[in-house]
């Protein structure tokens, strides 16, 4: 039979099938060992994020975001980390300790804002959001005068947006304190006068939360300004604004963001305080006001000077407050004939290097000590005097020198240095003299210096560009004998020194 035939070539070819299969079962098996697999179970997801409630807010608020109800069932720590999901276009809003369960957050802009908590750990991760719609809250008008005891709080957190509007001029006839942070905005033409005889104003603000009156428009000269008549010693502001002032005239005739009135001999303190973009001074001092205290105030954007003052307020001026911020004059602008006859009196310079200006013919009847460095320039055709009363101590050094010109260094632009004083102090070293002898100044005579009686020591100091002689000397003077050589002569119209006999 055929089968029969080839019985042992399909019995061998059985085996040979049985055996392979065979062979590769045991692979299979001995192929999985038992320390090749993970004996670990996929881990359960055991933690919870959780990211507080919806919150409204305002503007400029400092929001405290709480993601501390996060859980993980194990009990094990968790990490936190916030983002901003979503906020309005203009926002430059950033959380604060982003990494933290408790951060914080200030919303910029009005709108709403979504931020979302991610929790994890071995066990797992976890997201919440939280949504924070914040707005503005308007401001509360003023528009009657302040006549009982009066506390202004700071109601809006963003300093963009005023805490109270004044609609119409307003007198302040008892005390007034504002806190820290309040924004007082002004309608147009409108002030505020902080009257004598009760009246008093109380503005202390902090670096961080600044006291500021401003338009209720941020244009230069959209209100009037703040008037001081009162003379209690408890006016004082720090830390504050004062911007946009000087729509109309706060006294005599002058624009000023705030003014202090002489008649009544007004007082206040001043410090670490900004006067900015208001349409003529910033600050106003007329003769008898009195600056109590003046401390690293700056002027800047002022149409006029920064600051104008009498002569009896200039050395409360410290070396640190900055005058040279882009004003229409970046000077100490001195109004006032009299230095008042006293003990001796000092004018510092300051770190950005102001000069000060004599607006008007100035005559000191008292002890003047000039530091290193100060620059005295003059208005036009300006005399300044040391009278019979008083003596002039001008002592710069190599490098500091002290400097006596006309406002707009040009060739006799103004009149001169006039001494009288016979006072045995009057000393005049390491300084430049420049650009006197616009007019005559005594005896028909022009010069840079001229003493008329007086007596002067004059070394080591450069006497130029003058329209007259360097300096005249009438025949009842005393010159030191070497000023013809201990001292430089440029350009004066006629003799370096000219001794009447």
């Amino acid at each position: 039979m055929p089968f029969a035939k080839n019985s042992a070539w399909v019995t061998t070819v059985f085996t040979q099938r049985a055996f392979a299969i065979l062979l590769s079962a045991t692979f299979l098996v001995t192929g999985c060992k038992k320390d090749d697999v993970d004996p670990t179970p996929a881990p359960s997801n055991t933690v919870t994020a959780n990211a507080g409630a919806d919150q409204e807010v305002q503007v400029g608020e400092t929001v405290k975001l709480d993601g501390s109800a996060s859980v993980d069932t194990k009990g094990a720590p968790l990490t936190f980390q916030w983002t901003i999901a979503s906020k309005p276009a203009k926002s430059t809003a950033a959380i604060s300790a982003a990494t933290t369960a408790k951060p914080t957050f200030v919303a910029d802009e009005v709108g709403d804002y979504e931020l979302e908590l991610t929790v994890s750990n071995a066990n797992g991760t976890s997201k919440d959001k939280v949504k924070l719609a914040a707005s503005v809250a308007q401001p509360v008008a003023i528009d009657k005068s302040i006549t009982v005891k009066t506390v202004l709080t700071d109601r809006i957190a963003n300093p963009d947006y005023p805490d109270y509007i004044v609609t119409k001029s307003i007198t302040v006839s008892h005390e007034l304190t504002i806190n820290p942070g309040v924004v007082i905005a002004f309608e147009r033409d409108t002030r505020m006068d902080i009257n004598d005889g009760g009246g008093l104003i109380i503005a202390k603000g902090t670096a961080e939360k600044k006291i500021r009156f401003i338009g209720a428009e941020k244009t230069k000269g959209y209100w009037v300004g703040i008037m001081i008549y009162s003379g209690s010693n408890a006016n004082v502001f720090e830390n504050i604004e004062v911007m946009h002032a000087g729509s109309r005239a706060l006294i005599s005739a002058t624009k000023a963001g705030m003014g202090l009135f002489g008649g009544g001999k007004a007082q206040i303190a001043l410090k670490n305080s900004l006067f900015s973009q208001n349409d003529g001074y910033g600050l106003l001092v007329q003769e008898g006001g009195i600056l109590r205290e003046f401390a690293t105030n700056s002027f800047t954007k002022n149409t006029e000077a920064g600051i104008v003052l009498d002569p009896a307020n200039v050395d409360k001026l410290d070396a640190a407050s900055a005058f040279t911020g882009e004003n229409g004059r970046n000077v100490v602008e001195i109004k006032g004939y009299y230095l008042r006859e006293g003990s001796d009196i000092t004018w510092g310079g300051f770190k950005d290097k102001t000069p000060y200006r004599l607006a008007g013919d100035f005559a000191v009847e008292s002890g003047l000590t000039l530091s290193p460095g100060v620059t005295i320039e003059a208005a036009r055709d300006v005399v300044m005097m040391i009278n019979s009363k008083g003596y002039l101590i001008a002592k710069g050094t190599a490098t500091e020198k002290v400097t006596f010109t006309g406002a707009d260094r040009t060739s006799a632009s103004w009149k001169g240095l006039m001494i009288y004083s016979n006072n045995s102090r009057n000393v005049i070293e390491n300084a430049e003299i420049s650009h006197g002898g616009s007019l005559a100044i005594v005896s028909g005579k022009k010069a840079n210096v001229a003493l008329y009686g007086g007596n002067l020591s004059v070394k080591n100091t450069t006497i130029a560009n003058g329209g007259g002689y360097g300096i005249f000397v009438s025949y009842s003077s005393k010159l030191n004998a070497d000023a013809s050589t201990v001292n430089t002569f440029k350009a004066n119209a006629q003799d370096n020194v000219l001794l009447e006999k």
